[in-house]
């Protein structure tokens, strides 16, 4: 299952990252407490819109930009969720070929031919027609 807080507790932990500051730093500045921003992070607790807007103003980043960066992790997400579920994709099998050899009839010169076609394929009906006898069908 995918979790919210889990996704915006990596993006604004990774936000944080990038401008090389500590939890520390970034707590002081929002106003929170050090050990609620360490919970945040690691998806342990549901931030408020509030809390959220402080820790985007202490990160100096808009919140816009924090929600699209979780947009697409959980997009990420649940495709590798909704891949996860779903039943492989068997391997295409190579249809088995059965040989239908055909030889002459009377009147039509004599040759062998072997024709090789998908088993469900081969219901093709042929006509020939022989002088001076009925029609043949095979």
């Amino acid at each position: 299952m995918i979790l919210l807080r889990r996704l915006l507790g990596d993006v604004l932990r990774r936000q944080r990252q990038r401008q090389g500051r500590t939890l520390r730093e970034v707590s002081s500045s929002a106003r929170v407490s050090l050990g609620y921003l360490s919970e945040v992070e690691r998806g342990q607790k549901e931030a408020s819109s509030e809390l959220l807007s402080a820790i985007c103003d202490a990160l100096d980043v808009r919140m816009s930009e924090l929600m699209r960066e979780v947009s697409d992790e959980l997009s990420l997400a649940e495709l590798a969720e909704s891949a996860a579920a779903s039943e492989p994709v068997p391997t295409p099998v190579r249809p088995r070929l059965n040989s239908v050899s055909v030889t002459s009839v009377a009147g039509v010169p004599t040759e062998r031919v072997t024709i090789k076609a998908p088993a469900e394929a081969v219901d093709v009906v042929s006509r020939v027609d022989v002088p001076g006898r009925e029609r043949v069908t095979w």
